[in-house]
């Protein structure tokens, strides 16, 4: 190459290194804050999380090139809620993706300006997160967890695994309004099905082992576990008591079954982290909270635990094996 050539060549891609710094610059690291109610070693929160990872990065956003998440557990804790709130806020992320109504709320309460996708809500228009479904209006939108309509189907199932229950206690946390909620929908079907209930209403392990024990004092009860924190939180204990005190049991979610319990319907939480990373992508790309309707699930799933039934010495009907979206034996 002759030496003018080089020159030319060289000083136009030097000419060029400015506007291209420039466009590294202009690119920066976006800020996405999570707020989740379960422990950070906890394996169901570590599989929902990873599922939300790996959403995000499908959709171009990938952890520490140009995205920062920053995440913060425990939040079924009020004091601890409260903290991390303030943290978060601190850190002016460009949107926050929070779990469950004991992170939603105490965030609505301090955040005004920062866009919030939510998940694993019950009802989000009656805890005043949003105005509507369809138009949410405010800095908040996400993902419903399920309609309380839906509760009642727990009390259906647990009266066709064990059809000779008579009794009927509903594990609830008093200070969530949801539980209220779903403890009427399970008690609006409970007269068809001959069955008396009993809410057990909790607020620590120690309350929740007293109850469980003092109800299965008497023959012939089951147990249906209702969406909380609290749930979530101690549901190792809730299922070992069950198992222990032979109560047939049917919880809100397929992670209780999982991890042992007897019965479960409801949805799939890991589905619904990876449904609200979109819902984080669409927001960094410029929509707003008040633009995306908050949705309801798109399936509900039926899981039986054989080895459950066979603790507590139950057989469950062919018929509905047959019906179970999946059974672990």
């Amino acid at each position: 190459m002759r030496r003018r050539q080089f020159i030319t060549l060289m000083g136009g891609t030097a000419a060029s290194w400015p506007s291209l710094a420039r466009a590294q610059q202009s690119e920066r690291i976006r800020r996405i804050g999570v707020l989740v109610p379960l422990a950070a070693d906890d394996p169901e929160i570590q599989t929902r999380l990873s599922a939300f990872r790996q959403e995000l990065q499908q959709l171009g956003w990938t952890d520490g090139r140009n995205v920062k998440i920053e995440y913060r557990y425990g939040a079924s804790d009020p004091d601890r809620a409260h903290r991390h709130v303030a943290e978060l806020a601190a850190l002016a992320p460009d949107v926050i993706f929070a779990a469950g109504n004991s992170a939603v709320a105490p965030l609505l309460q301090a955040v005004r300006s920062v866009p919030i996708v939510f998940a694993i809500v019950p009802d989000p228009v009656g805890a005043g997160f949003v105005d509507s479904l369809a138009r949410p209006g405010g800095n908040a939108t996400g993902f419903v967890v399920f309609e309380y309509g839906i509760s009642g189907k727990w009390l259906e199932l647990l009266k066709e695994i064990a059809p000779r229950l008579t009794r009927v206690a509903v594990l609830r946390d008093p200070a969530l309004a949801a539980g209220i909620g779903q403890f009427a929908a399970i008690q609006s079907v409970a007269p068809s099905m001959g069955v008396e209930l009993s809410a057990l209403n909790v607020r620590d392990a120690a309350e929740i082992e007293q109850a469980i024990a003092a109800f299965a004092r008497i023959a012939d009860g089951g147990l249906i576990v209702t969406a909380s924190g609290l749930s979530v939180v101690h549901r190792g204990l809730i299922i070992a008591l069950a198992l222990r005190h032979k109560l047939p049991a049917v919880y809100w979610a397929s992670f209780y079954t999982e991890d042992g319990g007897l019965a479960s319907y409801g949805p799939n939480a890991t589905n619904e982290y990876r449904r609200a990373a979109g819902y984080v992508d669409r927001i960094l790309k410029g929509e707003k909270p008040a633009d995306l309707p908050v949705q309801t699930p798109t399936r509900y799933e039926t899981v039986i635990n054989l080895k459950a039934a066979k603790a507590i010495g139950l057989q469950i009907q062919q018929t509905l094996l047959v019906r179970a979206d999946k059974v672990i034996e």
